[in-house]
């Protein structure tokens, strides 16, 4: 009798945000994102010189949570998310455990996309979503192995989730995602009428 051992396994962390008063709490996340966007506009220029259709902090503003206590909120109510993640992946934290150490806002306008990438220096990678519209476009992780198949064949249509060489993600507003920072990943069109709004973020040891 033969058996099959499925090996070297991907995880991918999906959540809710948690807390007291979560709506609110989104209301106020939303209104932050907003008001933070309005203001700053070497974000929409460097959004724009990379080919991002909308507008992110992620290269002008790196202290999110001392401007604003509602970030500093949100790091806080991440750090259970961030811990259940790291003990199911078998982490030898050796006395250390995962804090947010950069955190960044999107809003990507419909037809807006971002491209494939990974999030280097860091240990689990994630983001918030604050606005999910009608239409707005999934996350889509893939496989790390995909450089090293060499001749393999294309998967079947319904391959299980475990074979295939890309997974979407269909977020809703509250949903928290997490992965390991190595894992390739990127957002797709935008088919939404309105902005698509959440908060990413990186994790280190401390």
């Amino acid at each position: 009798m033969s058996t099959i051992d499925h090996v070297f396994a991907t995880s991918i962390y999906r959540g809710k945000l948690g807390g007291g008063r979560p709506k609110p709490f989104l209301d106020e996340l939303r209104t932050a994102c907003r008001a933070i966007a309005q203001e700053d506009d070497a974000g929409y220029t460097w959004a724009k010189q990379a080919g991002y259709k909308g507008y992110t902090s992620y290269s002008t503003i790196d202290d999110l949570p001392d401007r604003n206590a509602t970030f500093a909120e949100l790091c806080a109510r991440l750090e259970p998310h961030l811990a259940e993640f790291a003990q199911d992946l078998d982490f030898d934290l050796r006395g250390h455990r995962p804090i947010v150490d950069s955190i960044w806002i999107n809003v990507l306008e419909p037809g807006g996309t971002h491209t494939g990438h990974i999030h280097t220096n860091s240990v689990i990678s994630g983001t918030i979503y604050v606005d999910v519209p009608d239409g707005a476009s999934a996350i889509r992780f893939e496989d790390p192995r995909l450089g090293l198949m060499m001749a393999a064949p294309p998967r079947k249509a319904r391959a299980g989730q475990h074979n295939r060489g890309f997974v979407y993600v269909q977020p809703s507003p509250g949903t928290v995602l997490l992965w390991e920072s190595w894992l390739r990943h990127e957002v797709p069109v935008n088919m939404a009428r309105e902005d698509r709004i959440s908060i990413s973020f990186n994790a280190v040891l401390a």
